[in-house]
């Protein structure tokens, strides 16, 4: 066998063409993506656990400031987990959100910047906003108290992404207020839609009565497992239901997004070249490109979001989000 056709076969190898794909999309994050006319404002929710809204924050941010954006991560949740997987100290002493929140201080006096991703903030949780349901209720303009703290915040960003507690409380109603999009992590697996219906009615509430401009612009699927046929029922249930929202781009069940907030780090910094690296990188350059200028404006009404056509053919995720057995990682 001649040298050159030992070379093709090597190239031809399933862990050669996931190299190569990793290679591509890696590469692709030196192109840049383009700026949104003003802040996108994004918040993450959905009061169902376990569905990765924190996994979902951080990987998505990290992956935007490394398209060379500036992202703010709000982290709404006292479990503090997504401050943990940014590497950023959240004890207790540490001026967090509750101080904005229930003190009133200025929301730039408690950002910090993630040391591993340039042009990534983060505002921390700590336990202490774990009372902070309760010490809202008497204050005045409780539930606009986040939006007034961004609307101060002078410093340019192109994103802020706020990562919700699992409940429909006054933390989460403050993101509503606060935001103009929504974007909804739901896994694929059994009961991936209970308790969407009120979610989505919580939603209009706050449009109808707070915030008008609020909408449901994005729905992303995760803990997707190609190898299940669980898997591409729910996905093709949800893409029926919510055509236009969800993503191309789903994310695969993969040991290396778990591992990654034990070493306090994103997987795009923990793994780059693994299979949920990949797809957080095309879920955010998918949803950069549906909010660029030009791109097709949301409804005035509804849940629906920025129209953009789905590039996965049949309604499939796309190919980044397909794995082999030996990659469940």
């Amino acid at each position: 066998m001649q040298d050159s056709e030992t070379i093709d076969l090597i190239d031809d190898t399933p862990i050669a063409r996931a190299a190569q794909a990793a290679v591509q999309a890696v590469g692709r994050t030196g192109e840049g993506l383009p700026r949104p006319a003003a802040t996108r404002v994004m918040v993450v929710a959905n009061q169902k656990g376990g569905v990765g809204k924190t996994t979902t924050t951080v990987n998505l941010a990290a992956s935007l400031a490394l398209h060379g954006l500036r992202v703010l991560v709000i982290d709404l949740d006292p479990q503090g987990n997504a401050s943990t997987a940014l590497g950023i100290d959240h004890h207790a002493e540490v001026p967090s959100i509750y101080d904005v929140l229930v003190e009133g201080k200025p929301l730039a006096d408690v950002v910090q910047p993630v040391v591993d991703v340039e042009g990534l903030f983060c505002c921390p949780a700590t336990i202490d906003l774990a009372g902070a349901e309760i010490e809202l209720v008497s204050l005045v303009a409780r539930e606009s108290r986040l939006q007034r703290a961004i609307a101060a915040y002078e410093q340019p960003l192109d994103y802020i992404l706020i990562d919700c507690p699992p409940s429909l409380g006054l933390l989460t109603v403050n993101a509503l207020v606060a935001g103009q999009e929504v974007l909804i992590p739901i896994q694929c697996e059994y009961y991936a839609l209970e308790g969407l219906g009120q979610l989505l009615r919580n939603v209009e509430l706050v449009r109808a009565h707070l915030n008008p401009v609020l909408h449901v612009s994005t729905i992303l699927l995760t803990m997707y497992d190609a190898r299940t046929r669980l898997a591409s029922q729910v996905a093709e249930e949800v893409r029926t239901h919510f055509e236009r929202e969800v993503l191309s781009t789903a994310i695969p069940r993969s040991v290396r997004i778990s591992e990654a907030p034990s070493y306090g780090q994103t997987v795009l910094t923990y793994d780059p070249g693994s299979t949920g690296a990949l797809s957080y990188l095309e879920a955010a350059r998918e949803l950069a490109l549906r909010g660029a200028p030009g791109a097709a404006e949301a409804p005035a009404a509804g849940f629906g979001g920025v129209g953009q056509q789905r590039n996965g053919a049949g309604g499939q995720p796309a190919p980044v989000a397909q794995h082999s057995t030996e990659e469940n990682r």
